[in-house]
C-alpha cells in the first residue's frame, strides 16, 4: 500500500498531534521527540559508517590489483632480460 504525503490532510496531522498529547502527555511528548531526534542521528552515523567501510575495502582491492599488476609487468620485463 502506497501513502502519498498529499494524502495527508492538515486535519489529520491535528488529529494525529492532539492524540499523541493525550497518550503521552505534556511533558513527556518533548522527551519523545529528543528521543527520537538522538535515534536517528545515531543510525545516521551508524550508516554512515558502514558506508566509509566499503569506500576504503574498495581502495584495498584497487591497490592489491595494482601491486599485482606491477608485479606481473616486472617479471615480463625480467624474461625479456634473459
Amino acid at each position: 500500500m502506497v501513502v502519498h504525503l498529499s494524502a495527508i490532510s492538515p486535519t489529520t496531522v491535528i488529529i494525529i498531534c492532539v492524540v499523541a498529547l493525550i497518550i503521552f502527555g505534556p511533558k513527556k511528548l518533548p522527551e519523545f521527540g529528543r528521543a527520537m531526534g538522538i535515534t536517528l542521528r545515531e543510525f545516521k552515523k551508524g550508516t554512515q559508517g558502514l558506508i566509509d567501510d566499503g569506500d576504503i575495502i574498495d581502495s584495498k582491492n584497487m591497490i592489491e590489483q595494482t601491486n599485482l599488476q606491477i608485479d606481473q609487468q616486472k617479471i615480463s620485463l625480467e624474461r625479456l632480460k634473459r
